[in-house]
């Protein structure tokens, strides 16, 4: 098959470094990839916003199977606009249409559908510059913390914790009247706080049938004892110690069907990823957020971990044959750890070139580039979030202790990452 995957992420790295092992692959195209991707295939020079041009190289190069990594491709319609053309009407798209999209792209809508299904969640209530006043008068009485979210794609920012009611109605103020988070912030979606731990559950479904894939949780906080400011994520392991037969037997009677029997009801065609981000308080798994695609960085330990022929799933998504396909899992446990540059997730700087990646030992670590580019045939610093170091172990302490090894091997200017990735399971 001739496949397009979109992104430039560690996610659309893990995704390449997969597809490419399947003999299906015929050839592997990346728009506009990183400096890993182009290991795995052939970068392109146009990005994943670039629907025309997107368009243009799978109706020339005849591509079969198309792969949207990232959301804003999705929530701003590209599978819409690939399979509406004639002369794709044999394409395969992995991910959903506009409307299906929504449950990313919209937090408000996202609720809305939870409500709808019975799917477990906090109790909210949504407010835009019509009703602002309300909001306030609202927060005066809400008890505290209590969580406001941006409603549409705010980069992975537009979720604030407030902990007290000054701080809450001041943050409603910059998102509502001051646009905080521009057009994601003109409605906002005012939360209950919940209590407990979280996890990332991931699913792929043709609309009908889905197939339940490894657990994993991330660590979003820049500091060490998961403090400071949240990023787009600094680590995650898989599988989740807690993720027992019982909760996962829960999480999938409560949430994953409920939201699967609830897309085809309201009629919206999905074939594509489901990542349920889950709250679990007292042993019961609340619903926080979907996204219509996979996490970074969980795809780099959910993708390693996984031992199907991923072209193989894909196609089995795309013809609505998921029951007939049965997953299988790499019993071992997947730490990554995330390089980032000096001074993120606020400023940094890029363009410093990457020293010992090609240190690292491949019987147990695989070294996901992320924030990448090549300059004069050096690889170079591209973004906050620079790399990451997936390994293998026994058990979460024994992955950690591997990956933490192997990434002392690799260095930039300014590298920074967390040393206590999975620090409450070891």
């Amino acid at each position: 098959m001739r496949i397009l995957l979109l992104g430039s992420g560690g996610r659309e790295h893990a995704l390449a470094f997969k597809l490419s092992q399947s003999p299906l692959c015929d050839s592997l195209f990346i728009a506009p990839g990183n400096a890993g991707t182009a290991q795995c295939g052939t970068n392109l020079d146009f990005g994943v916003l670039d629907f025309d041009s997107i368009k243009t190289f799978c109706v020339d190069e005849k591509i079969d199977l198309l792969i949207v990594g990232p959301e804003e491709p999705l929530v701003k319609g590209i599978t819409d606009h690939l399979t509406s053309d004639p002369a794709l009407k044999n394409i395969q798209v992995i991910g959903p249409g506009k409307d299906a999209a929504r449950l990313e792209g919209s937090k408000a809508f996202a609720k809305g559908f939870m409500m709808r299904h019975n799917i477990p969640t906090a109790s909210y209530k949504e407010f835009t510059l019509e009703n602002y006043q309300e909001g306030v008068s609202y927060l005066q009485t809400h008890s505290m913390p209590v969580v406001l979210k941006a409603d549409g794609l705010a980069a992975g920012k537009g979720v604030v914790i407030c902990e007290n009611h000054l701080e809450a109605i001041a943050e409603f103020d910059l998102m509502i009247q001051r646009a905080k988070f521009g057009e994601a912030s003109k409605r906002v979606v005012v939360e209950q706080f919940l209590n407990g731990i979280e996890i990332s559950v991931f699913v792929l479904t043709d609309g009908k049938n889905y197939v339940l894939l490894p657990e994993a949780k991330d660590y979003k906080r820049i500091g060490e004892g998961d403090a400071g400011p949240n990023t787009g994520g600094m680590g995650a392991i898989s599988p989740v110690p807690f993720a027992d037969k019982t909760l996962m037997k829960k999480i999938e009677q409560k949430v994953i069907k409920p939201t699967v029997e609830g897309l085809k009801m309201e009629g919206l065609e999905y074939c594509g990823f489901i990542f349920f981000g889950l709250m679990i308080t007292d042993n019961e798994p609340y619903m926080i957020e979907y996204n219509c695609r996979m996490g970074d960085p969980e795809t780099e330990v959910v993708i390693p971990r996984l031992k199907n022929d991923l072209v193989e799933l894909f196609t089995a998504a795309a013809k609505q044959q998921l029951d007939k396909i049965t997953i299988e899992t790499d019993a071992r446990t997947a730490c990554t750890i995330v390089a980032v540059s000096g001074g993120y997730p606020g400023e940094y700087k890029k363009e410093y070139e990457i020293k010992g990646m090609n240190e690292i030992n491949p019987a147990d670590s695989i070294l996901f580039h992320m924030g990448t580019t090549v300059q004069g045939g050096k690889v170079v610093t591209n973004g906050g979030r620079v790399f990451c170091l997936t390994s293998y172990g026994k058990s979460v302490f024994d992955a950690v202790e591997i990956s933490k090894e192997e990434i002392e091997k690799v260095s930039f200017t300014g590298m920074e990452y967390r040393r206590d990735i999975g620090f409450e399971f070891n």
